[in-house]
């Protein structure tokens, strides 16, 4: 738990098995039973995936959550949340998935540790974290690279192919 009150913190879900829609759906409703209050919700994209090759592809969504949990306690609410919604981890490396929730950002913390790097070390590089993100969270700014996430989309060099999809799942 966070001393002395709660955090804002965005998260990125994203999902390529079974029903997509309602595995978003699903994820929703859980991360605000074990996660905290949702504030607010993107628009879902669909992307291709990328780091590996399927003919399904994602739906990829951001969140941004008000949480009492710290963020080891945030990150052990996400795995369990993955798990209970039959993620199965295989090895290393990207493949399909049921469900993946990643912390994006915990307000302006910067945390390094063996299981835990925030800001999320690839969001700057990823279009299909980006667009979603900078619906809800285009003036936030990177407490590393010290830029908007509005200009880290217009900076990005990621050229996967993404199309807005639809809008409330929760």
């Amino acid at each position: 738990m966070i001393r002395g009150g709660t955090e804002i913190v965005f998260l990125g879900l994203g999902t390529n098995l079974g029903d997509r829609e309602e595995n978003l759906r699903k994820a929703l409703l859980l991360t605000g039973e074990h996660m905290g209050r949702i504030i607010e919700e993107s628009s879902v994209y669909e992307t291709e995936p990328r780091g590996f090759t399927s003919r399904i592809s994602f739906l990829n969504m951001a969140v941004k959550l008000e949480t009492g949990l710290d963020p080891s306690g945030l990150l052990g609410k996400a795995l369990m949340l993955e798990t209970m919604m039959g993620r199965l981890r295989k090895g290393k490396g990207y493949n399909s998935r049921i469900i993946d929730i990643d912390i994006l950002l915990f307000g302006n913390r910067v945390i390094e540790t063996t299981d835990l790097i925030i800001p999320h070390p690839r969001l700057h590089e990823r279009r299909f974290v980006l667009l979603p993100l900078s619906g809800i969270a285009a003036d936030i700014i990177h407490p590393v690279l010290g830029k908007s996430i509005a200009e880290l989309l217009k900076e990005c060099r990621d050229d996967g192919k993404i199309t807005e999809y639809g809008k409330n799942y929760l």
